[in-house]
C-alpha cells in the first residue's frame, strides 16, 4: 500500500461512525509491521489527541504481534539463545530496543570481568573474581527496594541501573561466565532462580541476587525442607534457556499485577502460553 492510500486511512480515523474506524482500524493492521514506520510519522504530525490515541494503540498491537511472532519462531528453533529471549522479552516494553546494543553492553562487563580472571584459578576463586567485578567493581545488586518493578525483569533496564531481580542477575551472570568458559547454568529453585557452577569434578551453586553467595546442595535441601516441599531433581540441576524465558516472563506478569496493570500482565500470559508446553503457565 502506497503511504497516501495509508494516509487517507488515517484520516478517516476522526470518523464519528465507530463502524467506519473499526473498519479502518482493520484495514491497517492487516498490512501488518511495514505500516508501523508510517503511523509514527503520522503520530507526530497529527494535532487530534483522539486520532494519536488510536495510532498509538494500532501501533502497540503490530509491535506485539511481531514480538509473538519473533518468540514463536524463537521457541520453535533449536538454538534458544538466551541474549535474544532477554531481548525479546524486554521489547514488550521497549520495542524500538536492539540486540546488537545488549551485546556490546555485556560484551563490555565480559571485558571488565577477564582483565582479572585466571582460567587457572580454582573453581570457587573463579568464581569469586566474577563476584568481584559484578558487584564491588560494577555495583550490580539486587533491587530490593522496588522489587515488584516490571523494570527488573527487562535486561536493558537492569543492566543500565544495575539493580534486578533473582532471574536476571543471574542471566547476566551467567552470559558473563559463559563467555569466560566457566560451566554455570541456571537452576529453578522454588521462590528464588540461582546458578549451578558444575563439571566433572565439582559443583556448587551461586546466589547473583545475595552477591554471588556460594553455597552446596546441602543448602538447597534445608531450603526446600523450610518450605515443606518435597525435593526433587529440578531444584539442583540446570534449567533450559526455555524455562528461564518462561520464568522471566511469569516475573513480569506478576510485577504488572502487583502495579495494576492488569492489559499489560495479559498480554504477557499470551506470550507465555505461546512458548509452554499445551499452554500449560506453570507456575
Amino acid at each position: 500500500m502506497q503511504d497516501n492510500e495509508l494516509k487517507a486511512l488515517v484520516s478517516l480515523l476522526d470518523d464519528e461512525d465507530q463502524q467506519v474506524i473499526a473498519h479502518v482500524e482493520e484495514k491497517i493492521l492487516s498490512i501488518g509491521k511495514g505500516a508501523i514506520p508510517f503511523l509514527e510519522r503520522e503520530w507526530e504530525s497529527n494535532l487530534n489527541p483522539d486520532v494519536q490515541s488510536r495510532i498509538e494503540d494500532l501501533i502497540h498491537t503490530l509491535q506485539y504481534d511481531l514480538l509473538r511472532e519473533r518468540l514463536k519462531a524463537w521457541y520453535n528453533g533449536s538454538e534458544h539463545d538466551l541474549l535474544t529471549g532477554m531481548w525479546m522479552l524486554a521489547t514488550y516494553q521497549y520495542p524500538d530496543l536492539e540486540l546488537e546494543k545488549l551485546k556490546q553492553e555485556l560484551e563490555q562487563i565480559y571485558y571488565e570481568t577477564w582483565l582479572e580472571f585466571r582460567p587457572d584459578l580454582y573453581p570457587f576463586d573463579q568464581i569469586k573474581v566474577i563476584n568481584s567485578v559484578l558487584f564491588n567493581k560494577l555495583k550490580f545488586g539486587a533491587n530490593t527496594k522496588n522489587f515488584h518493578s516490571p523494570g527488573n525483569s527487562l535486561i536493558n533496564v537492569v543492566l543500565e541501573s544495575r539493580k534486578g531481580n533473582p532471574i536476571t542477575l543471574c542471566v547476566i551472570y551467567m552470559l558473563v561466565a559463559q563467555k569466560l568458559k566457566l560451566p554455570v547454568q541456571g537452576v529453578n529453585l522454588p521462590n528464588l532462580f540461582i546458578l549451578t557452577y558444575k563439571d566433572n569434578n565439582h559443583q556448587f551453586y551461586i546466589n547473583a541476587f545475595n552477591r554471588g553467595l556460594i553455597f552446596s546442595k546441602q543448602d538447597i535441601e534445608n531450603y526446600i525442607n523450610e518450605l515443606h516441599l518435597v525435593p526433587q531433581s529440578s531444584f539442583f540441576e540446570a534449567c533450559t534457556h526455555v524455562d528461564i524465558i518462561r520464568r522471566a516472563l511469569r516475573n513480569l506478569v506478576m510485577s504488572f499485577e502487583k502495579m495494576g496493570e492488569h492489559a499489560k500482565a495479559d498480554e504477557v500470559k499470551v506470550l507465555l502460553v505461546d512458548i509452554s508446553d499445551g499452554g500449560d503457565l506453570g507456575v
